[in-house]
């Protein structure tokens, strides 16, 4: 029951780098709202107080990475359902593997465009209403 006042899809961004999060918060703030964590803790508490709709889960950070903390996330029942997509530079079909036996729902490898992340993230959480304005297909 993620009910907000402008019904927006929430998007969690866990990345260590502020680049990778301004750019991410660059091609979705327009559709979405968009959180911010650099660390694993900082999701965590996030994804608690938050009506989160997905995560954006880079795989490479320091302390905590973000493959056990999709598997901590995936271990939490009421967050068992929620799209968790590897953002990462990691590509080989190993790490693909290893990113979805840790219950990711997609993988996105770095770099991408910002078609790519939309097109992805629309899959799980569409945006409200803005995907009809202003885009030609």
């Amino acid at each position: 029951m993620s009910s907000s006042l402008t019904d927006v899809p929430t998007i969690l961004t866990v990345d260590d780098s502020e680049i990778m999060q301004k750019l991410i918060q660059r091609y979705l703030g327009s559709d979405y709202r968009v959180l911010v964590a650099s660390n694993a803790v900082d999701a965590l508490a996030l994804i608690y107080h938050e009506p989160i709709d997905l995560v954006l889960l880079d795989v490479s950070m320091p302390g905590i990475d973000g493959l056990e903390l999709c598997r901590t996330v995936r271990s939490i029942p009421q967050f068992q359902h929620l799209a968790i997509i590897m953002v990462t530079a990691r590509d080989s079909p190993f790490d693909k593997v290893q990113g979805r036996l840790a219950g990711a729902t997609e993988y996105l490898t770095k770099p991408f465009e910002a078609e790519q992340l939309l097109q992805v993230v629309g899959k799980f959480a569409p945006p409200s209403r803005t995907a009809a304005e202003g885009v030609d297909n």
